[in-house]
């Protein structure tokens, strides 16, 4: 394998027609080093998101927002409109907050989620996320159809812990509804200090009644990059987001693993949200030849942008990458190079779904707006906006894979009859304790199966599932579903047979 180290270099921001390219490589003792772009398009990340951020000329002083640009017709009803509330309201109006809900009125027309203005807190949150080191419960999400819906929660975080999946909904937080919110209003308040307790209420396709999910903020891994080897010469190496190190952590995993006997790569992009634009164009350089495309960007007037890779060669292994519902934006970015362009097979399940590229800028108060600047296409022109990325070879999870998680607070009991006595009455089938029944009620044979398990874990044995009891079963399941993985055990499948 050629061993490849990704160097750094200073990033400027720029307008979008004035984008350019450079690519710089040296080779120096059988390393590749690699001069990152003069430009950063980003696309959109709540959670993990590193970003440069410009500033537009405009201005929020007390007299120049009515009298900047006057003499553009079309803004003569927004100034009609300001000038009669401020004159006419009976109360005395907030200034600034009339001229943000102006602005965040006219993003939120776009209808486009990926689009949105940030108020001087949520600004603050957003550029807090830029070093991939903040606190809360560590879930990437998005606003979809007036819903406030996950598209990955993060490996290692509070949220992937609780049982949170791509696609789940979040109703509410706290008791609070999330209805017609937009993603940033909901970060808000669903982010918050470390150990503190935040209550998110889950709609989940396939079940029938919300789930109250208790979950304790903490801080939010930094590292994107985890590897192991999985025998046989066949190494599985995990990327859980696209961030600023991303390419030095995974430059220096593969090396290790290529000292550990690494003859095949399993590339595990599931629930990974994405990140940088030129992250992944570095990454997927690692496994693209020279000069074959990455991606290509159009813009608001068709033209197109191509973006080929920066490396100059192929490994010497073969690889395979998993996707699913949760790999998203740069994750759909790779995965669509290496298949396109490199005759990779991919493995798993149709990936989200976002074909477009972001930039935002700050405003002189520092708020801020984000805003959609171009689509992103395959190297065959393909747009996967909201379509994803369908693998070649489509492997479903078990049935346990997507149960929902249950509310450790809650007690389930003799004749209890519920939503999450069914779902542990699943559970329990699924790790080796047969209830008899999966129908929701809790009989005497669902008691005698929980004091089985209970006894099995040094639990107190009293047949009622409730906190450490719960906690523990949710997490034989996590287990289970590490051992049986069917979608990673297909993977190494493929690609044993690559490296015959």
């Amino acid at each position: 394998m050629k061993v490849v180290k990704m160097k750094a270099m200073d990033e400027q921001n720029v307008e979008q027609e004035q984008l350019e390219q450079e690519h710089e490589t040296d080779k120096k003792s059988g390393y590749i080093q690699i001069k990152k772009f003069h430009f950063i398009l980003i696309l959109f990340f709540l959670v993990l998101l590193s970003t440069g951020i410009t500033g537009f000329a405009l201005s929020f002083g007390d007299e120049k927002v009515i009298t900047v640009g006057t003499d553009r017709k079309e803004f003569d009803k927004l100034y009609t409109a300001y000038d009669t509330l401020k004159n006419e309201y009976f109360e005395e109006l907030d200034q600034k907050k009339l001229i943000n809900g102006a602005i965040d009125g006219m993003v939120k027309a776009l209808d486009d989620p990926y689009t949105d203005y940030m108020s001087l807190e949520e600004a603050a949150q957003f550029h807090s996320s830029i070093d991939s080191s903040f606190q809360g419960i560590g879930a990437e999400i998005q606003e979809k159809d007036g819903h406030i819906m996950i598209v990955s929660p993060i490996k290692g975080s509070p949220a992937e812990k609780a049982g949170l999946k791509p696609n789940d909904i979040i109703a509410m937080v706290d008791g609070k509804s999330l209805q017609g919110m937009t993603s940033t209003e909901a970060v808000a308040i669903i982010r918050g200090k470390k150990g503190t307790k935040v209550e998110l209420t889950i709609h989940r396709s396939g079940t029938d009644a919300p789930v109250v999910v208790p979950i304790i903020r903490d801080n939010i891994p930094i590292e994107t990059v985890y590897g192991e080897m999985a025998g046989e010469g066949i190494a599985k190496v995990q990327i859980t987001s696209f961030s600023k190190n991303t390419p030095k952590e995974l430059t220096e995993k593969l090396n290790e693993l290529q000292k550990q006997g690494m003859k095949g790569l399993v590339l595990d992009l599931r629930h990974n949200p994405g990140g940088l634009l030129d992250e992944a164009i570095s990454i997927s350089s690692l496994f693209v030849p020279k000069g074959k495309l990455i991606l290509k960007v159009e813009d608001r007037n068709g033209k197109t942008k191509e973006y080929p890779s920066l490396n100059d060669g192929n490994p010497d292994f073969p690889l395979v990458v998993l996707i699913d519902k949760g790999s998203a934006s740069a994750s759909e970015i790779l995965a669509g190079a290496v298949s396109e362009s490199a005759g990779v097979k991919l493995v798993g399940e149709t990936s989200f779904g976002k074909g477009t590229v972001q930039t935002a800028k700050d405003f002189p108060d520092k708020s801020n707006i984000k805003f959609t600047t171009a689509k992103w296409l395959t190297p065959n022109g393909n747009w996967i906006h909201k379509k994803g990325i369908k693998p070649d070879f489509e492997v479903p999870l078990p049935d346990y894979a997507t149960l929902p998680m249950i509310n450790p607070d809650k007690e389930l009991k003799i004749s209890s009859s519920s939503t999450e006595v069914e779902i542990a009455q699943k559970m329990l089938k699924a790790i080796g304790y047969d209830p008899g029944r999966v129908d929701g009620f809790f009989d005497e044979k669902t008691q005698e199966v929980v004091s089985s398990f209970q006894t099995a874990n040094n639990l107190p044995a009293d047949g009622v599932l409730k906190g450490e009891s719960t906690i523990k079963l949710m997490e034989k399941i996590r287990e289970l579903m590490e051992t049986n993985d069917t979608q990673l055990q297909k993977a190494i499948e493929v690609l044993s047979e690559q490296m015959k």
